[in-house]
């Protein structure tokens, strides 16, 4: 069953910087495209960014891109968010995702997601 489990989130000032932590269980994790997605009040579920199992390959939306960095430690079953200068529109729950056929994300398997607030 695969389980994933979101820390880090907070209320930071905007211009401030958070570190998002998925631990990944239930899944072979070191051959799995993993990711993060968020969720703000009122919104659907977007995309924010991905990393490749093989070549560690990264992909962001436009919004985040230059400001946030995904990585992983296949040794730790983790995947990370570095978040730096923050914008209150980057408050949301962020979720983090695994991808088989489809982007699965923790939201989807029970998971609580680690909301993020950016206060201006």
């Amino acid at each position: 069953q695969v389980q994933l489990v979101e820390s880090g989130g907070g209320l930071v000032q905007a211009g401030g910087s958070l570190r998002l932590s998925c631990a990944a269980s239930g899944f072979t994790f070191s051959t799995s495209d993993m990711g993060w997605f968020r969720q703000a009040p009122g919104k659907e579920r977007d995309f924010v960014a991905s990393i490749s199992w093989g070549d560690r390959s990264t992909y962001y939306a436009d919004s985040v891109k230059g400001r946030f960095t995904i990585s992983r430690d296949n040794a730790k079953n983790t995947v990370y968010l570095q978040m730096n200068s923050l914008k209150p529109e980057d408050t949301a729950v962020y979720y983090c995702a695994t991808k088989g056929n489809r982007w699965v994300t923790s939201y989807e398997s029970g998971g609580q997601g680690t909301q993020v607030t950016v206060s201006s």
